[in-house]
């Protein structure tokens, strides 16, 4: 960038840092709720299984309930044939879509209880949970960030206009456990518990590609503690669902995992599939349409986002700027992440606006606020690379990174500061 379009680019920053008040970006949220949910409740209106669309209400959840009911009637050897599955859904829905249980098996046996209900109902019920564990989890992050209590009906009017929020509701996806593993680990840290933050991060094993780039990046910082921590807890969860299904279904169930290509074309509709993805293996794999190319690119990326995170953990900085960098390279880095699992962004939104309003005498922080606003919207402009090839929300991701990671190298020293700021 020459030296006349560094003040020019200074100002345009500035401008639309300034024009992103509490109140405007209040009014947003308000209007983008409004939006997000009237679909949604139009949509649902219909009486029966299917919306106005003719898609199945909470259809990602059908695989989950189908795969605990074949616990619950002592057939947990089948849940991994895709025949025994769709024979399953036959059963609930005359022409079920193409869905294939991919989670190891103590997934399903957390299920088991709503197996018993019908699958209406008992969608209707995780859909509800899944709204609890998220306004739980926002409601913890936004007492640990103390700027931002007194933008209360901000924050909440934000949270409910979230749209991976919707999507996790719309779908019945599992999301929201997720996103409680990740804000568990951020309040263990902050309570100066690294081993349990550990524990935190291990539960994930049971959507084990949050765990691609994580232990990386704690080795290569040398957190030990907090990376015993995550492994012993991943190596308990699978031990006990070795112990209650046997060594078979678990060989099964690995195997389902490392053959992508046999499933990857029934997780999404068709062509949907790479637009509601948002990682940097579907950003390469969208941009350039060689597998022999894209691969590599993906494998390349992965590792320097990885090493800025590192950096940037590593640093002396706030643990609002550290955790915040170990979540979004958890994103960039997950091979198989669609819109829904964005709901894990909530952490890193909430503390990085708290840390930019706490710091408004600093220049990066405008930058930020602008960053986290994109970010914010980001999974709406998803369906867009259909026609571009262009998934916007990733260089959104790999731009906040850089940020975090500018940050953490300047002279100015944190370490006086609480780790909620």
């Amino acid at each position: 960038m020459t030296t006349s379009a560094r003040p020019a680019a200074s100002a345009w920053l500035a401008t639309a840092a300034s024009w992103l008040t509490p109140q405007r970006i209040r009014a947003h949220a308000i209007l983008l709720a409004l939006c997000l949910w009237g679909v949604c409740a139009v949509d649902f209106a219909t009486p029966g299984l299917f919306d106005r669309a003719l898609n199945i209400k909470f259809q990602d959840f059908l695989p989950f309930y189908v795969s605990a009911q074949l616990i619950d009637h002592g057939r947990a050897t089948e849940l991994y044939d895709q025949n025994t599955s769709a024979d399953a859904m036959q059963q609930i829905i005359h022409h079920p879509p193409g869905l294939t249980y991919l989670y190891g098996p103590q997934v399903a046996l957390c299920f088991v209880p709503l197996a018993q209900l019908s699958f209406p109902t008992a969608a209707r019920i995780w859909a509800t949970l899944s709204l609890l564990i998220f306004f739980a989890c926002t409601y913890l992050l936004w007492r640990a960030c103390p700027t931002l209590h007194r933008y209360r009906a901000t924050v909440f009017f934000s949270a409910l206009a979230f749209p991976p929020l919707y999507h996790v509701f719309v779908r019945g996806q599992i999301s929201a456990p997720v996103l409680a593993c990740f804000t568990a680990a951020f309040l263990a840290f902050r309570a100066n518990h690294p081993w349990l933050a550990g524990v935190a991060l291990g539960f994930l094993v049971f959507k084990p590609q949050f765990l691609v780039a994580i232990p990386f990046i704690l080795l290569l910082s040398g957190a030990w503690r907090v990376f015993t921590g995550l492994a012993l807890s991943a190596l308990a969860q699978l031990t006990l669902a070795r112990i209650c299904f046997g060594s078979t279904i678990m060989l099964t169930y690995f195997d389902t995992l490392l053959h992508s290509s046999r499933w990857i074309s029934t997780a999404e509709p068709g062509s949907l599939a790479p637009i509601q993805m948002h990682s940097l293996r579907s950003f390469w794999t969208l941009l350039v349409p060689w597998p022999e190319l894209s691969g590599p690119l993906y494998i390349l990326s992965s590792v320097v986002v990885i090493a800025l995170a590192t950096a940037t953990w590593k640093s002396s900085h706030p643990l609002a700027l550290r955790f915040s960098a170990l979540v979004l390279v958890a994103v960039l880095v997950n091979p198989h992440l669609f819109v829904y699992d964005l709901l894990v962004l909530a952490p890193v939104v909430m503390l990085l606006a708290n840390w930019a309003l706490t710091h408004l005498d600093r220049a990066a922080s405008r930058t930020l606020g602008l960053l986290l606003y994109l970010v914010f919207i980001s999974s709406l402009l998803g369906p867009l690379s259909r026609w571009t090839h262009l998934q916007l929300s990733v260089p959104l991701f790999i731009a906040l990174l850089w940020l975090l990671w500018k940050i953490s190298i300047t002279t100015t020293t944190w370490q006086t500061l609480p780790l909620s700021e």
